[in-house]
């Protein structure tokens, strides 16, 4: 997928209305009351907030000063279309700045996009936000780089499930193609006779530096990211060489002994695809660690 970015894109200013001052005065009210309370409001302030900004405050005020019941759901249905309204238009002016103005491309499919509309509306989340507009321009610049699952995935995950993702991809190699990617997480010998006992037989490597608890490898296999099975190589004769690439760094693994294995989790489709808008960004004390807890069976190098 090749998204370009644009040197120079001026602000896109589309108007919403006089009603726009709805959100605004919300997100002002909510912000003054949080300043006035403490650094960090209570559960009951927060709660608060959040209802007056949402619109649905209605019940807290005193009785005499609520509007009608009707009135208050006509308000919130206003102030929820002009919230969409202004998330997809933030994306929109984001997904500008990554699409490049001379790339020739095939037609987007507007079902697609129409798609993409209904399922990035909510988004309010700034970094999200960011995280949408690249996946719209990585699809309009190379239709079919985003699969409609792949965005029904997205739309459930937190940010910190996106930042779980980016912590897996920073400690994932890929193949040749660039088409699969993997956490190695281990490295063995197949069972002989002559090392049967041996404690050098297999090595594991402890993800949990890197924020990746089993815990936290649940999550990301529950968002449909990876798979929770580790798999492993067919058995690699000694001698044999793999070449991957680790965030943008060759990467190569020379078997030191016959019948070695490699163990690893894998990324889904999904995951691959979502992988696609995670920069390289190597963890380096991983490759540190993998050469020291495999040494003994492959011969690291980069």
């Amino acid at each position: 997928m090749k998204v370009s970015k644009t040197s120079t894109t001026s602000p896109i200013t589309l108007p919403v209305e006089n009603e726009k001052s709805v959100i605004t005065s919300q997100e002002k009210t909510a912000s003054k009351s949080n300043t006035q309370s403490t650094a960090n409001p209570s559960t009951q302030m927060q709660l608060m907030g959040l209802a007056k900004q949402f619109v649905i405050d209605g019940a807290l005020l005193p009785l005499e000063k609520q509007p009608p019941l009707e009135e208050r759901s006509k308000k919130r249905e206003r102030v929820t279309y002009l919230r969409k309204q202004q998330n997809l238009e933030s994306i929109i002016q984001r997904a500008i700045k990554y699409s490049s103005d001379d790339e020739v491309a095939d037609r987007a499919d507007q079902d697609w996009f129409n798609n993409f509309i209904n399922l990035a509306e909510d988004v309010s989340n700034k970094t999200m936000q960011d995280l949408w507009a690249k996946i719209l321009a990585g699809e309009i610049s190379s239709p079919g780089s985003f699969s409609l699952k792949s965005l029904q995935a997205f739309k459930t995950m937190s940010i910190n499930e996106a930042k779980l993702l980016a912590k897996a991809c920073s400690i994932a190699i890929k193949d040749q193609s660039k088409k699969s990617m993997r956490i190695i997480s281990g490295a063995s010998q197949t069972p002989g006779l002559f090392n049967f006992f041996s404690k050098d037989r297999e090595h594991r490597i402890n993800l949990s530096p890197f924020g990746l608890s089993y815990a936290e490898l649940l999550t990301l296999a529950d968002n449909h990211l990876i798979f929770i099975q580790e798999t492993e190589t067919p058995p690699i004769t000694s001698g044999e060489n793999m070449s991957f690439m680790f965030n943008g760094i060759n990467l190569s693994l020379k078997a030191n002994k016959n019948n070695c294995l490699l163990s690893f989790y894998k990324f889904t489709p999904i995951g691959t695809e979502l992988a696609h808008l995670i920069g390289d960004n190597p963890e380096k004390k991983y490759l540190q660690l993998l050469k020291q807890e495999i040494t003994g069976l492959f011969n690291v190098s980069y």
